[in-house]
């Protein structure tokens, strides 16, 4: 695997607690004036691997966050930004061209600005504005692919928006997370999972507070993989989705679907999790349910997404693909640089 993961992805992977941890400490410094403590809204800007934590966030805090949460993959901001918005800028290289346009947008509406990066012109802005800034210092990231910076992102924004008073999450409760990653062991299942989708296309699905989790599964696999794949939440998925199974004819045996369950679902959603299997495998597609393991819905996320992390990257192994480069992405952005 070495010789095929030339830039240590895996290193990355492995590196998630530490991550965590050091985001956790780090963020949790960042100093806010008193104003930021009163918006009446949050935005967030990023895109792709930069834009994973808030997805997350918002599934897993739906049920705690006092005010609207958005996330805004675009040039530019909602009409009703205004100073009265905390706007979260989101960009692991700093150089985002749709995160720099928000950020000027941001400036212009005087929105309560908050920068997350590891440098570049987005960082740049936030020390010529005096705006708060997390400066992720990616030292547990070897690989320094944003996707793979999952655990500075998610850990970044629960610190920035606990220390604003937003949501609730406390030293304890990080601690636990980082103990239970360290010891956790999913790779077997996941090598397992890998080869049942190799060559296949990929349906993940996800509820509730893991729905971020999957989406951030689904990137990964996308990147690292280069694999084709969908992605759906429950209870939408049994309102339509599930009529499309018949067709195209000869699909189900190149298709696979893979369920995240959780105990701590909402009783009707869990009881919707093995129907919706037992209706996959009965159109003849391989249907497998991987169950979330953790004491807390916050552990649940975080070990959901280190075995979707090493699934990513043991499906990239088999392909014989280096999960780093992604040289599509970087073609279409040489591109519209020219454009």
């Amino acid at each position: 695997m070495s010789s095929i993961d030339k830039s240590n992805l895996l290193g990355s992977i492995e590196q998630l607690p530490e991550q965590i941890a050091d985001a956790w400490k780090k963020a949790r410094q960042v100093k806010f004036p008193a104003s930021y403590k009163k918006a009446k809204n949050i935005v967030v800007s990023g895109m792709g691997g930069s834009a994973l934590g808030s997805m997350v966030i918002k599934n897993l805090f739906k049920n705690e966050l006092r005010v609207p949460f958005e996330i805004y993959n675009h040039y530019q901001l909602p009409a009703y930004v205004n100073s009265d918005t905390l706007v979260l800028l989101s960009s692991y290289s700093g150089s985002t061209e749709e995160t720099l346009a928000a950020a000027q947008e941001a400036v212009k509406r005087q929105a309560k600005v908050v920068v997350i990066a590891a440098g570049g012109g987005l960082a740049e802005l936030a020390q010529k504005h005096h705006f708060p800034l997390y400066l992720i210092n990616p030292v547990y990231n070897p690989s320094n692919q944003p996707r793979m910076a999952i655990g500075y992102s998610i850990t970044g924004q629960l610190a920035i928006f606990s220390k604003l008073g937003y949501l609730s999450i406390s030293d304890q409760e990080i601690k636990e997370v980082v103990k239970r990653l360290k010891t956790a062991t999913p790779q077997k299942m996941a090598q397992k999972l890998a080869r049942a989708a190799y060559q296949k296309t990929i349906v993940f699905a996800g509820a509730e507070h893991l729905v971020g989790a999957a989406h951030v599964i689904n990137n990964q696999t996308n990147e690292n993989a280069k694999c084709l794949t969908a992605e759906w939440q429950l209870p939408e998925l049994n309102h339509h989705y599930l009529e499309a199974l018949p067709r195209p004819e000869k699909k189900q045996g190149d298709t696979i679907f893979i369920l995240f369950g959780s105990s701590k679902y909402h009783p009707r959603v869990q009881a919707r999790f093995p129907l919706s299997q037992q209706l996959i495998t009965q159109a003849g597609y391989q249907g497998e349910l991987v169950a979330a393991t953790g004491k807390s819905k916050l552990e649940e996320v975080f070990t959901t997404i280190q075995w979707g992390a090493f699934f990513a990257y043991y499906l990239a192994m088999l392909y014989g693909t280096d999960p780093t480069p992604i040289p599509s992405v970087d073609w279409l952005k040489l591109k519209l640089s020219e454009i």
